[in-house]
């Protein structure tokens, strides 16, 4: 991970794991639909804020990414708002195909639980 420009006031706020990562809970921003969950920490919100594009940490390859940067999927970033304990972040997006990496629209139609 790298040095951040994350706003201090923002950072402040940010309450992260041990890794210095915040969930992302991503979200269509009309239809209010869950579309995953991905990990963010100051540099990724920085970047998310700055560019519009959302932009993550990957855990498994150790490196940013942003949405749809190889697969075309992109995730044009609506509004993000922190929750009332500051460890969570919901992002709200404007998805464009597939959300999840197993080409489905979204993380969460693997089948309820109940």
């Amino acid at each position: 991970m790298s040095l951040t420009s994350l706003d201090p006031g923002i950072a402040a706020r940010l309450k992260r794991n041990p890794d210095g990562l915040v969930p992302a809970i991503v979200q269509q921003h009309d239809s209010g639909e869950v579309l995953m969950l991905a990990w963010m920490d100051d540099e990724a919100l920085h970047r998310t804020l700055t560019t519009g594009a959302a932009t993550y940490w990957s855990r498994s390859r150790g490196e940013y990414w942003v949405k749809g940067a190889t697969s075309g999927h992109t995730q044009r970033v609506v509004s993000v708002a922190l929750d009332c304990d500051g460890d969570t972040l919901l992002v709200r997006v404007d998805q464009r195909g597939a959300a999840c990496h197993t080409g489905d629209h979204t993380c969460f139609d693997a089948g309820r639980l109940l």
